[in-house]
């Protein structure tokens, strides 16, 4: 469970590409995917968040929840500090603290910046109007990456604005997960987009179906405050 967990985390660090100038998206006269490519730009420079952890393999009959503070800045990096948990011991602290621990060193070097929304990582196809009334581009990978999903992107069609990304990992995490399903969910905040969850379930030899979720509370974007200081 714990390499593809990571793989997660990493997946929702990734929100520019290697150009990460923001420009300008035109409807006018522009394409879906040209609006969408438009709107990658830099990740925030800081941000601080209360993120919820959740984990469940209904095969062992196990189950855990995690509440962690966690930072990034570029003078110190990811950081993060538990404030709550329950459940599972195995999963709390092999699951998600080494997860943490491994966002941590993804970010240390540099991996996310492999898997950015670019033709360089991937080819793209439009896609079908979504129910919800969002556009959608096919995504597929150019080369089988733990990082990289094999499905669609959904956006709003006006600006290209990206909201989901549901698809598979495009590469097993080990021999032991056969398919990672990842949904990921983002919104506009402080002027910048950030992910605000995660949602996945894979299947794993012998421990069977095993589900993560997580959501994001943020409270400081770039030093704008979100909301009123919670107590930590």
């Amino acid at each position: 469970m714990l390499s593809w967990v990571c793989a997660l985390l990493a997946i929702g660090a990734v929100l520019s590409a290697p150009d990460a100038r923001a420009r300008p998206a035109d409807s006018g006269g522009s394409t879906l995917l040209e609006r969408f490519l438009a709107r990658v730009e830099a990740p925030p420079v800081e941000y601080r968040a209360l993120r919820h952890l959740e984990a469940t393999n209904p095969h062992f009959h196990q189950s855990a929840t995690m509440d962690v503070w966690t930072e990034y800045d570029n003078a110190n990096g990811f950081r993060y500090r538990v404030v709550s948990e329950s459940g599972s011991g195995y999963i709390r602290k092999k699951v998600f603290l080494a997860a943490l621990e491994g966002e941590q060193k993804m970010w240390e070097n540099h991996e996310p910046d492999r898997a950015s929304f670019s033709h360089e990582n991937y080819s793209f196809q439009q896609g079908a109007m979504a129910a919800d009334g969002l556009a959608s581009l096919l995504v597929t990978p150019k080369r089988k990456d733990m990082l990289l999903v094999e499905g669609a992107v959904f956006v709003q069609h006006q600006d290209g604005e990206l909201v989901r990304i549901e698809g598979r990992l495009s590469k097993n995490p080990s021999f032991w997960t056969r398919r990672v399903e990842v949904v990921r969910r983002y919104d506009r905040m402080a002027g910048v987009r950030v992910p605000i969850s995660l949602e996945s379930v894979a299947n794993v030899l012998i421990a069977g179906r095993s589900t993560f979720k997580m959501t994001y509370d943020y409270e400081i974007i770039n030093g704008q405050r979100m909301k009123p200081q919670t107590t930590p």
